[in-house]
């Protein structure tokens, strides 16, 4: 799952998504179902209480070599000195901020952290890992 077959220099071109963490299974890293209480992992069976459920990074992204485009997904902590804080901790500010605020609708705190990860990724090149 996590050997590289190889290495891919290549510049971001947009981000696919806007959700950039997700509660993960710590078996498995598939994806949580949570209701207010609970968590059930659907791959393995795994459940727990929703407050202790564990986030991971997920970010979707574009990129171009100079022949292709591509579409790659980054998940984990690899990105963690990206965003200056671990998925867990991410998470845990965007509740707090959406909490503080009022905010029933989240879709302003969600449009400020799109506009920050794309002034961070876009037009930029790295290598990816493939």
């Amino acid at each position: 799952m996590n050997s590289v077959q190889g290495l891919l220099a290549a510049s971001v071109i947009s981000i696919q998504n806007s959700c950039f963490v997700y509660p993960a299974c710590q078996n498995c890293f598939s994806r949580l179902t949570l209701d207010s209480r609970r968590f059930n992992c659907l791959k393995c069976g795994c459940t727990g209480e929703a407050k202790d459920a564990s986030y991971r990074y997920r970010l979707s992204l574009k990129i171009a070599d100079t022949n292709d485009l591509f579409d790659i997904t980054v998940f984990g902590s690899c990105l963690d000195p990206f965003f200056g804080v671990t998925a867990e901790n991410l998470q845990r500010y965007i509740q707090d901020f959406n909490q503080l605020s009022g905010e029933a609708n989240t879709e302003s705190s969600t449009r400020v952290l799109v506009q920050a990860v794309e002034a961070c990724f876009i037009g930029k090149r790295f290598i990816f890992g493939v």
